[in-house]
């Protein structure tokens, strides 16, 4: 089968995927031949989004900070797709810099999203993927999440806790069919860079210390097709000129 085809009778949703990693992902999958459902919770920047991709893009607008709306977004998935093959759990936020200066809200925000909400959200896509006997999870990281950060103390403890969550989870999970991995970009050219120290930000790009949203995609598509008997547990992926 040719890579354009890799994916082709498969569904993936995909959280955060309006713009950045989320939607890199989803455009390469739909060339791969998925279906994907989009969630986010900008409406107008995932109708874009969708109609850029055509007729295999749907959208699904939730606010995944909404206990409820989380809480439902596996049973709309399904009924909107009827299946799910691929759940890329992506959304994410970053607060950055000393500790002292971040705000309880802002933390509070950041831990919600980027750990309990893909707990969650995992949790409720298990048990349609154990009754298939099949599925594929991956969890979108950080090379944060393999090195103390020291300007970003909040959101690396976020994402070390998330590669826990992950190689545990896989363990659980594998006997069912289903695959869960991580991939773990240094950083890469999204919205969450505007949340960078300046001087950070200015470094990494003088130095060309930077990746493309689209190369992460790559990554996520090389994960999801290898064949069954293969698990890609952690990919961490970083621009050559990254001093880390």
């Amino acid at each position: 089968m040719s890579q354009a085809q890799a994916l082709a009778g498969q569904v993936a949703a995909i959280t955060g995927a309006a713009s950045g990693i989320g939607f890199a992902s989803a455009h390469a999958m739909v060339k791969a031949g998925a279906q994907v459902v989009l969630i986010d919770r900008d409406e107008a920047a995932l109708a874009r989004a969708c109609a850029s991709l055509g007729p295999a893009a749907q959208p699904l607008v939730l606010d995944l900070l909404d206990t409820g709306q989380c809480a439902g977004m596996p049973e709309r998935v399904l009924a909107q797709a009827g299946r799910l093959d691929v759940f890329h759990a992506n959304a994410g936020l970053y607060v950055g810099g000393n500790l002292v200066d971040a705000s309880d809200d802002a933390i509070d925000r950041m831990l919600q999203l980027n750990i309990n909400v893909v707990m969650k959200n995992v949790r409720g896509v298990l048990p349609h993927m154990i009754e298939r006997g099949s599925g594929d999870i991956i969890v979108t990281s950080s090379l944060a999440a393999h090195f103390p950060t020291p300007w970003e103390p909040v959101y690396a403890s976020s994402k070390w806790a998330i590669n826990c969550f992950v190689q545990t989870v896989r363990r659980q999970v594998f006997k069912h069919g289903i695959r869960v991995g991580a991939i773990s970009p240094g950083p890469v050219i999204t919205s969450l860079l505007a949340d960078w120290p300046a001087d950070k930000l200015q470094e990494a790009k003088a130095s060309g210390s930077l990746i493309e949203a689209s190369e992460v995609a790559e990554v996520v598509l090389f994960m999801l097709t290898r064949p069954r008997g293969v698990t890609i547990r952690d990919i961490v992926m970083m621009p050559t000129q990254f001093d880390l």
